[in-house]
């Protein structure tokens, strides 16, 4: 028998044949979306957490000659102590292309080569947790939820901006508090249910209007503006499957929070607890099985009685700007520690602990000063069937990128490359 598919199941643009996931006209048999059930086997979710201005070289790291499970904790992961078992610590990764430590965190989950395009300054490719999130997102209300800091630089950028990179390479945007965070998870719509219907009717209309027109521009282009309809396209079509998503969720209500609403005017390291908890409940909840965060660090400094900037404090020296970048990576330290332990004592409905369903990495695309090579790199959770407990000293600049590939392939991704990498880390593999 031969189903009638229409536009909202193929997409033709740009002259090639773009389908969504696998339907009911396709033959497919219809998975429940979640819907707010509990699977017998607890899902694999993934977490990064991403901050800038790295660390302090000389007290963050553990000696390169001290390896294996039995290596000492270093002075500034010693809140971790507990948990020295439940992560593992990478040294000698870095970025292939990074060349420039003021692009901060744009290439830390993309591995991407920024002149890959021929005429272009500027590009870049999908980051590791929108992988994951292709894999891990259809059957949760969020595909993945972005987190970021609401600080910004000096020059005004950075505001609203995630770690994360859609598979056009374009930036995702971030919410930026816990209580944002906490009404998109758990409250509940204020518009009545058929109007909310409506404003989708009126999404899915101004779509077709725009596609119809986008269409009727294809032919007599250049090659180079050919290609920016096909991005242009690309988009149309990625706003239409946000908007699919919508509608398949219309009629579920959301989750009951398991914690109160956070206070609106926290700061600084309790604005990091606080959304550390809220992402424990997103993956608890199973909301969410994907979620990124963009630390705040200047935030952090003031409420630990940091002066230092940022800046200043990445450019240490003994002295205060050394003892300010030691205090940073203890709070810092504490927080993971934190987390962890969250993580541990939530339990799935077949008495294992989240812990063991998630796959956490923690660090930053930089070292210290300008130093991109060695980036601070902390992998955690058991839900890659990765190798805890130990300190891995790889060959100087080892592609960041075979951490991640490591980690999405042991969670189950089918991928078999991901930005610069050369393979998995067979260290890691237990």
């Amino acid at each position: 028998m031969i189903h009638h598919i229409n536009r909202r199941h193929f997409l033709r643009g740009a002259g090639a044949l773009v389908a969504l996931p696998g339907l009911e006209s396709l033959g497919y048999e219809t998975k429940s979306f979640s819907r707010n059930k509990k699977s017998a086997t607890p899902p694999k979710r993934m977490i990064f957490l991403g901050f800038g201005w790295g660390v302090t070289n000389e007290t963050w790291y553990p000696d390169l000659k001290d390896t294996g499970v039995d290596y000492t904790l270093p002075q500034g992961l010693a809140p971790l102590a507990k948990y020295k078992k439940d992560f593992t610590l990478i040294q000698g990764c870095s970025h292939q292309y990074s060349n420039e430590a003021h692009w901060g965190s744009t290439f830390w989950l993309t591995g991407a080569n920024r002149y890959a395009v021929a005429g272009q300054s500027f590009s870049n490719t999908i980051s590791a947790d929108q992988v994951a999130a292709a894999a891990f997102g259809q059957e949760t209300r969020f595909t993945s939820m972005q987190l970021c800091s609401p600080e910004k630089k000096a020059d005004g950028h950075g505001m609203g901006l995630s770690l994360s990179w859609d598979q056009r390479g374009k930036p995702m945007a971030g919410i930026d508090s816990p209580i944002k965070l906490y009404h998109k998870l758990f409250s509940a719509d204020d518009m009545p249910l058929e109007q909310r219907q409506i404003v989708l009717k009126e999404k899915r209309s101004v779509m077709d209007t725009i596609f119809n027109d986008a269409k009727r521009l294809r032919n007599g282009l250049s090659k180079t503006d050919s290609e920016k309809l096909d991005e242009y396209f690309q988009g149309i079509r990625d706003i239409e499957n946000r908007i699919s998503k919508d509608e398949q969720w219309l009629t579920v209500p959301k989750q009951k929070a398991p914690l109160g609403a956070p206070d609106k005017r926290l700061k600084g390291k309790d604005e990091i607890k606080a959304m550390y908890d809220l992402i424990v409940a997103a993956l608890q909840t199973d909301t969410t099985r994907v979620m990124t965060y963009r630390q705040p660090v200047k935030s952090l400094l003031q409420s630990i009685g940091v002066k230092v900037a940022p800046h200043d404090m990445s450019h240490y020296t003994p002295g205060d700007r050394m003892a300010a970048s030691q205090k940073r990576d203890l709070a810092q330290s504490e927080l993971l520690a934190g987390l962890i332990a969250k993580l541990k004592a939530t339990k799935e409905a077949d008495g294992s602990s989240l812990y063991d369903h998630v796959s956490l990495a923690y660090g930053s695309n930089i070292r210290s000063i300008h130093h991109l090579n060695n980036c601070p790199t902390i992998i955690a959770g058991g839900g890659s069937k990765l190798a805890m407990g130990q300190h891995l000293a790889l060959p100087k600049d080892t592609p960041l990128c075979n951490v991640w590939l490591s980690m999405l392939k042991g969670s189950g991704v089918k991928v078999d490359r991901h930005g610069d990498s050369t393979g998995i880390i067979k260290e890691l593999q237990v």
